[in-house]
C-alpha cells in the first residue's frame, strides 16, 4: 500500500506543477507589456504562504516528504512571480504587495512557525499547522467561486479558462485520493472540496462553453475581478 500511496503522490506532484505553472501566460504578458495591468498580486501571496506552510507540514509529519517536496517547488515559482510584479507593478501598486509580503509571507509564516515550534509538541504540532493549512486553503476558494459567478452571470466561460478548470478537477481528484490513501485528513477536507469545485466548473464548461457572452451583467465590479484573476491559481496551493 505504501509503494502504491507513493506513486498516486508522484503522479500528484506531476499535475501540480503543471498547476503552478498555469500562471506563465498571465506572466509572459506583463513581461512583454512592462506593467501587470489591472492583475492582483494578492492570489500569490496567498499560495506563496499556502504553499510555505505545506511545506512545513509536510516536513514535519512522519512520511509527507511528498507534500513537501512539491510545495517547496511552489515556494520557488510563486517567489518568482512575486519578483516580477514587484518590478513591473505601478509604484502603489508596488508598495502593497511588499507590505502583504512582509506581513503574511513573513510576519505570519514566521509567527506559526515560531509558536507551534515553542508551544507544541508531536502530535499537537502537526494538528496546528495542519488545521491552518487546510482552513487558509478553505478561505482560498472565493477565487473559483468568483469566477463560477462570472461565468453564470454572464453566460459565457470567458473568465474561466479551460485548462485551470481541468487542472483544478484534476489535481483535487489524485491528491483526495492520495490523502485517503494515507489518512491525511488536513490533505483531504480542502481536495475534496477543490474537486468538486473543479467538477462544477467542468459542468459549467459543458452548459456554457459555445454560450456568447450576455450584455446584461448585473455586477459589474464582480465579473471585472474573475477577469484580473483569469489566469492565476484558483485556490492557492495545489497541495491543499
Amino acid at each position: 500500500m505504501e509503494s502504491f500511496s507513493f506513486y498516486v503522490g508522484v503522479i500528484g506532484n506531476i499535475i501540480s506543477v503543471l498547476f503552478f505553472l498555469s500562471p506563465l501566460r498571465t506572466f509572459w504578458r506583463i513581461v512583454k507589456t512592462g506593467s501587470t495591468e489591472e492583475f492582483e498580486s494578492l492570489p500569490y501571496i496567498c499560495t506563496l504562504l499556502n504553499s510555505s506552510l505545506w511545506t512545513y507540514y509536510g516536513i514535519i509529519r512522519p512520511g509527507s516528504y511528498l507534500v513537501a517536496t512539491i510545495n517547496s517547488f511552489g515556494v520557488v515559482v510563486e517567489l518568482i512571480y512575486l519578483s516580477l510584479f514587484l518590478v513591473f507593478a505601478p509604484p502603489r501598486m508596488k508598495a502593497k504587495t511588499a507590505v502583504l509580503i512582509g506581513i503574511l509571507d513573513v510576519g505570519f509564516l514566521v509567527a506559526a512557525i515560531v509558536v507551534t515550534r515553542l508551544a507544541l509538541e508531536g502530535d499537537m504540532r502537526i494538528d496546528a499547522i495542519g488545521f491552518i493549512c487546510a482552513a487558509l486553503n478553505v478561505v482560498m476558494y472565493a477565487s473559483p467561486l468568483s469566477a463560477m459567478k462570472a461565468v453564470l452571470t454572464t453566460k459565457s466561460v470567458e473568465y474561466m479558462p479551460f485548462l485551470l478548470s481541468l487542472f483544478m478537477f484534476l489535481n483535487g481528484g489524485i491528491w483526495s485520493f492520495y490523502a485517503l490513501l494515507v489518512q491525511d485528513w488536513f490533505l483531504e477536507v480542502p481536495n475534496g472540496i477543490g474537486l468538486l469545485l473543479g467538477i462544477a466548473q467542468l459542468l459549467l464548461y459543458a452548459i456554457y462553453g459555445r454560450s456568447k457572452p450576455c450584455n446584461i451583467i448585473s455586477d459589474d465590479h464582480d465579473v471585472q475581478n474573475a477577469g484580473q484573476h483569469e489566469h492565476l491559481l484558483p485556490c492557492s496551493s495545489p497541495v491543499q
